[in-house]
């Protein structure tokens, strides 16, 4: 049994080691859109570069190194040739906790967001990466038989997940496991005192079941952005308008509300006839920087400016995420972070 109290599970805005990329290639759901897709992942990774290290899982080391360009330091990246189904690393990495002070690997079963897609190949990337020591060698792991994906929890680094019910609850990924049986393994996983699990949101085109990395996030202990709609003529209204007042009742555990920052509703990106889930909840938190998807919009800078207030002491870079929307997930879905003394 694990003792709760020993285990840490760091925010993402706390000091990290790098972050990880899982490379997009030919036979990827990427094949017919490589050309949109890698400038995007190369923008991500020079930002990263820039601020700590970079783990890149690919298909072919030469070529990667080659559309990174010369100017890159490539003493901060760290290359592992796996066989990958998918760029999705947020769901498919490992997430970083500590116990007993010790870095240690959480390595959950993937399955393709509930045996939608393929993932036989996804699903041992973690451990691959760990077996051929990209990891440093302080790096534990430990394999857990529930499925769960990294787009799916959100920590605020001091005992508290929250998280969304359609997604937990999904019957593709963990049968008819009871609600109170999964929150509790993850308490026990993570170290964690309580779960927030919110009831409404979705975003059409998200085919994850409602990822809270999509709808809201943590960005202080006491503090959560979150997309807000207010255009009732809006497909996604009723749904949001729900989450919000949700969000509203959740109390911190001192028993205070929330601060809450609302991000603009995306404007709506139709393709092939259907909409994609744009959403400014997808950013990501690094050293000294927050990278957020933009969509050549005009509600891109208020976004930015919303998470320029919740991260005051950190420069906001916008990365052109239109190609990610392509194929319906966004900036944080392509990466997973790492605390210090992962990599």
């Amino acid at each position: 049994m694990m003792d709760t109290n020993s285990i840490i599970w760091p925010a993402e805005w706390q000091p990290q080691s790098g972050v990880q990329l899982t490379w997009p290639h030919e036979e990827t759901d990427w094949a017919r859109d490589l050309d949109q897709v890698i400038p995007c992942f190369v923008a991500i990774a020079r930002e990263i570069v820039k601020r700590e290290k970079l783990l890149i899982v690919c298909r072919n080391e030469a070529d990667v190194r080659q559309q990174l360009g010369e100017d890159v330091d490539m003493d901060e990246v760290i290359f592992r040739q796996i066989p990958s189904n998918d760029t999705w690393a947020r769901d498919h990495g490992g997430i970083g906790v500590y116990r007993d002070g010790v870095p240690l690997l959480h390595d959950f079963v993937f399955n393709g967001w509930g045996m939608k897609y393929a993932a036989n190949l996804d699903n041992r990337i973690t451990q691959r990466l760990f077996f051929t020591k990209a990891f440093d060698p302080r790096v534990k792991i430990e394999f857990h038989p529930l499925v769960l994906e990294g787009g799916s929890i959100e920590s605020d680094g001091q005992g508290t997940l929250l998280t969304t019910a359609a997604c937990l609850l999904s019957f593709n990924r963990n049968d008819r496991t009871p609600c109170a049986q999964i929150e509790a393994y993850l308490l026990k996983a993570f170290g964690l005192r309580r779960v927030l699990r919110l009831e409404n949101g979705s975003l059409e085109g998200d085919d994850t079941d409602a990822h809270v990395d999509t709808l809201a996030r943590f960005c202080s202990p006491d503090t959560i952005a979150y997309v807000q709609c207010s255009d009732p003529a809006d497909e996604h209204y009723s749904r949001l308008q729900k989450m919000e007042k949700e969000l509203q009742a959740f109390r911190q555990e001192n028993g205070m509300p929330y601060r809450l920052l609302p991000l603009p509703m995306a404007e709506k990106v139709i393709h092939e006839g259907k909409r994609l889930p744009a959403t400014y909840a997808n950013f990501l938190v690094i050293n000294g920087a927050v990278l957020v998807p933009f969509y050549h919009s005009p509600e891109d800078d208020r976004a930015a400016n919303v998470l320029q207030t919740a991260f005051p002491d950190r420069q906001i870079i916008g990365i052109d995420s239109r190609a990610l929307i392509l194929q319906h997930g966004s900036l944080h879905c392509v990466t997973m972070q790492y605390p210090l003394d992962f990599l």
